[in-house]
């Protein structure tokens, strides 16, 4: 079946395609745009500014075992559980099999190329483990970075960050904890479409002046599909996989997080969505935290089931110096809706 050329990409319904395979050349890409979303979701980050007190980086020459703080290793269990680690102690444990999982499985996929790693740290605990792979056979440019980070922010940026937190909270610096794996893989064909994936965990403690206060804590992530080119086989695999994992944990979970992931995605001024979606959540602590723990898990476990079956399929397919420039064009919109 010949591919669609994604000139604009539209929601992606597992029932039926909002799109059907274009009767034009793929060297010749036909325009395809669909209606702005009536919802826009209110999402809350917290980013990384002046304002956040996080401490300098410095390289390391190895990979410690773990880059928590000590009292982390068993401590700061901020549920109920009866296991005997705490769930930051899990999850970076998670994103690290996961890094490892997905380098393993993208260094299989090219053949040959392999990742350059940088490992760093920082004096108060945390650090991280950047990986890139660059002009390889299959990999334009693939990079899965970890990382887990210990800082203090102002009670402005608490709040902003969530704003259910209790209005009679004392102001006082808030220190948090922060872990997450983050991925982009930029595959050279033009038929195999660029993966983007990011899971992530943040904790915060009590404020210095208000010891005692209710610690918070959330989740957040989501794995998505840029093609190029659309093959309707790819894309139904791909989002097959994601419901499969969401309905392990929840059946409404899968329809609301892809159509977060939808509004989310959608570069205003031109009308469009940068990709075909997938799943995308925030600020997720409305559930039992074990549950959450293990739903984000599943996620990151599905990455390399959805994803790699379709390079397979299109890593060697021939194309023309057209098509490959159609691909650059459309990353272009990826690192616009970036920077926008």
């Amino acid at each position: 079946m010949a591919p669609t050329p994604c000139a604009a990409a539209t929601s992606y319904s597992l029932t039926a395609l909002p799109f059907t395979t274009s009767t034009h050349s793929t060297s010749s890409p036909s325009a395809i745009f669909f209606a702005k979303p009536t919802w826009k979701p209110k999402i809350l980050h917290l980013r990384t500014t002046a304002a956040v007190s996080i401490q300098k980086e410095t390289p390391e020459t190895e990979r410690p075992d773990t880059f928590l703080r000590e009292s982390d290793d068993l401590a700061h269990s901020s549920s109920s559980s009866s296991s005997s680690s705490s769930v930051r102690a899990r999850f970076e444990k998670m994103i690290r099999e996961a890094q490892d999982t997905v380098c393993t499985a993208l260094e299989a996929a090219d053949g040959g190329a392999k990742f350059k790693e940088d490992v760093w740290s920082r004096p108060g605990g945390g650090g991280g483990i950047s990986r890139v792979l660059q002009d390889g056979a299959v990999w334009e440019k693939a990079g899965v970075n970890v990382s887990v980070v210990y800082g203090v922010m102002p009670p402005e940026a608490y709040r902003a960050a969530k704003a259910a937190a209790s209005p009679d909270q004392k102001p006082g610096p808030v220190p948090f904890f922060a872990a997450g794996i983050s991925s982009v893989l930029h595959p050279k064909n033009p038929f195999a479409p660029t993966l983007h994936f990011n899971y992530r965990y943040f904790e915060t403690d009590a404020p210095k002046d208000a010891p005692g206060a209710p610690r918070q804590w959330w989740f957040g992530g989501g794995t998505d599909l840029t093609p190029a080119y659309i093959f309707d086989e790819d894309v139904k695999h791909f989002h097959s996989t994601q419901k499969k994992a969401c309905d392990k944990f929840d059946p409404n979970f899968y329809p609301r997080f892809k159509k977060w992931c939808d509004d989310y995605f959608y570069i205003k001024h031109r009308g469009e969505r940068r990709g075909l979606g997938g799943i995308f959540f925030d600020d997720l602590n409305d559930y039992d935290q074990e549950m959450l723990l293990s739903f984000a898990t599943e996620c990151a476990n599905s990455v390399i089931p959805a994803y790699i079956p379709i390079i397979e399929r299109r890593k060697d397919l021939p194309y023309t110096e057209q098509q490959k420039a159609w691909q650059q064009l459309r990353r272009g919109r990826y690192v616009e809706f970036n920077l926008v």
